[in-house]
């Protein structure tokens, strides 16, 4: 029997679209925020906004979980998917947050560049969650952007290392050097959670595709 879903499991698939679109969302604000540091207090307005929309998404797909019988697929494989991609949103936000509260005014090229790659990673990450709701005839499209994720992932940790390694050398303000080691940290966290969403995505291909 193929894995299709019935009119009343479209729900859950609408809701992990709309948070889907709210991650990528928060990448955006992310990105415009290693470019644009005079937008900041905009920017952190902008994501609290974002990061609220996608937890109120998270509290209606644990209360759809409490209430039907039958799901698409496993819930706990569900509920593992809707928490992983909001740690991808709060961890956008974290990194927001310090551009904002350390009054960051310049950014290096590293910076930017991993905050390129967010971006890569959340469009890849909206991109696979709208093949689960055909995922018997998608499951290849839907692997091979997790396949993407996890380079984009690997591309990542190689600028993290560079610029961490940088900072150390180049850095002489203790202050800076704590502000940027932060900031850069949380960028290549985004990346690794992004990847987290990535074989949580692979899991169920296996299961159900």
């Amino acid at each position: 029997m193929g894995f299709r879903i019935k009119p009343k499991d479209e729900k859950f698939f609408q809701l992990l679209g709309e948070h889907s679109a709210l991650l990528k969302i928060s990448a955006d604000v992310l990105y415009a925020s290693v470019h644009e540091q005079d937008r900041l207090e905009e920017l952190i307005s902008k994501i609290d906004t974002v990061e609220k929309q996608a937890d109120d998404i998270v509290g209606k797909v644990t209360e759809k979980l409490h209430k039907t019988f039958i799901t698409p697929f496993d819930r706990e494989d569900i509920f593992s998917l809707i928490q992983q991609m909001d740690s991808v949103v709060d961890c956008n936000k974290g990194v927001v947050e310090r551009m904002h509260l350390y009054n960051i005014t310049s950014v290096s090229e590293g910076a930017i560049e991993l905050a390129d790659l967010v971006v890569k990673a959340a469009r890849q990450i909206e991109k696979a969650v709208s093949y689960l709701d055909d995922m018997k005839k998608s499951h290849l499209k839907l692997e091979a952007r997790c396949s993407r994720i996890v380079e984009i992932e690997a591309a990542g940790d190689s600028v993290y290392r560079l610029e961490m390694s940088k900072l150390f050398r180049e850095c002489t303000d203790p202050i800076e050097l704590i502000k940027w080691k932060e900031i850069l940290t949380q960028l290549e966290e985004v990346l690794d959670l992004s990847q987290d969403v990535a074989d949580s995505l692979k899991r169920v291909v296996l299961k159900y595709a």
